[in-house]
């Protein structure tokens, strides 16, 4: 059953099983509201359990690109395009958003991004290749991010 993620009155609707539920909430109403104000685009989860063919192209490219294998529990995904650039989103139990930007036409305009929610640890997968910084966002508090560039074709 799919969720329009609603950037005014965030819920954990999805994401209860979490220990960090509010937080992950928050930075997924944090992207619904990106995509809201740059491209009118409205921000739809299914559940993972529904979304194996999108679980399975997120962990390709991981393991393709960089050799990482994330043991956190993937609750929920969306995929979407726009303005000719594949989006697609999985937020883990443990907090973590991950996002894939693929651009159709554009090689230099293809990457994967982390964002870990307030409160929860780097995971150990990432913890030695990427480092964090930080940004502040009224939905999410304080937000960890890093990203990756896409070499192969997807």
């Amino acid at each position: 059953m799919s969720y329009l993620v609603d950037f005014v009155k965030v819920s954990t609707a999805g994401l209860e099983s979490s220990p960090v539920a509010t937080a992950l909430a928050g930075l997924r109403a944090n992207e619904a509201r990106y995509f809201h104000n740059k491209y009118s685009q409205d921000f739809v989860t299914i559940p993972a359990s529904e979304s194996s063919d999108v679980l399975a192209y997120v962990d390709r490219i991981l393991k393709t690109e960089r050799e990482i294998v994330l043991s956190a529990k993937p609750l929920e995904t969306a995929q979407f395009e726009v303005d000719g650039i594949k989006f697609t989103y999985v937020f883990y139990r443990d907090g973590l958003a991950l996002n894939v930007m693929y651009s159709v036409d554009d090689t230099k305009k293809r990457a994967v991004g982390f964002k870990l929610s307030e409160g929860m640890d780097v995971p150990s997968e990432l913890a030695d290749k990427f480092k964090f910084a930080h940004q502040k966002s009224k939905l999410a508090g304080t937000i960890r991010g890093s990203f990756f560039v896409i070499k192969g074709e997807y």
